[in-house]
């Protein structure tokens, strides 16, 4: 039996002499596994193998079978074709890095709608933003995707009177005001501006949060540390190596 999907390409891996494995996180089946015979024909699966890089946004028609680990493609064609994420360095890289979260955050290939919507959006946004917007991207991703999965950081508690009287408590993701004493706890400038990141609702409302280099940096690997707190076997991230030059 055929579905429609809509899809997000993940990762792509050779098979054989011409065909790919491609991981794809569906709208209906959520993450899922197919074979994608003749995809890297020369003659024939160029274009296959152009719409199955990762990042690739794809209208999808498919075979699914609940019992088969390795699906197949019926039909696909572009979804979306992206102006500048696929040309621009620091898009891509920024798009590398959501995808790799991605990879390590999901578990089970079930339907997660809300995921794949919030997916498909950060990539558009992404691919449309101006460089003030796109810095501040992966902070914005890396506060936001914990909450498809329950393990997103609460709100700050409204009655906080300045930034160096609150605590973030990266091993159960609250605010307080009061320090947890122990290492897993981000407080002063760090967690003010945590608090102003989360209240970003669309990626457009980071135009007005400004942040420097080294700042951006210290964050991103302390938001990190809060998903090796939550998330079993997370490793390391390979794509972060390309932030530190950023």
């Amino acid at each position: 039996m055929t579905f429609k999907t809509k899809g997000i390409v993940l990762k792509s891996v050779k098979y054989g002499e011409t065909s790919l494995i491609a991981t794809i996180l569906t709208e209906l089946f959520g993450m899922q596994t197919y074979m994608v015979n003749g995809a890297r024909n020369v003659k024939k699966g160029s274009t296959k193998a152009l719409m199955l890089q990762p990042g690739s946004i794809l209208e999808l028609e498919v075979y699914h079978n609940e019992l088969k680990n390795l699906q197949r493609i019926k039909e696909m064609q572009w979804g979306y074709i992206y102006e500048t994420l696929m040309s621009d360095i620091m898009k891509n890289s920024i798009a590398s890095y959501f995808i790799e979260l991605i990879l390590k955050t999901i578990k089970q290939p079930e339907k997660n709608e809300a995921l794949y919507n919030f997916s498909e959006d950060v990539l558009m946004q992404l691919d449309v933003a101006d460089n003030t917007v796109a810095v501040n991207m992966p902070l914005f991703i890396s506060l936001q995707l914990p909450s498809f999965f329950g393990f997103k950081i609460e709100d700050p508690p409204v009655d906080h009177t300045s930034c160096t009287s609150i605590f973030l408590d990266l091993s159960t993701g609250r605010f307080s005001k009061e320090d947890p004493g122990h290492i897993h706890t981000i407080s002063g400038q760090a967690a003010a501006i945590t608090m102003e990141l989360l209240k970003a609702m669309q990626p457009i409302d980071l135009t007005e949060i400004k942040l420097n280099k080294q700042i951006r940096r210290e964050l991103l690997h302390n938001y990190l540390k809060y998903y090796t707190l939550h998330f079993p076997d997370f490793g390391e991230m390979k794509t972060l190596k390309v932030f530190e030059a950023m």
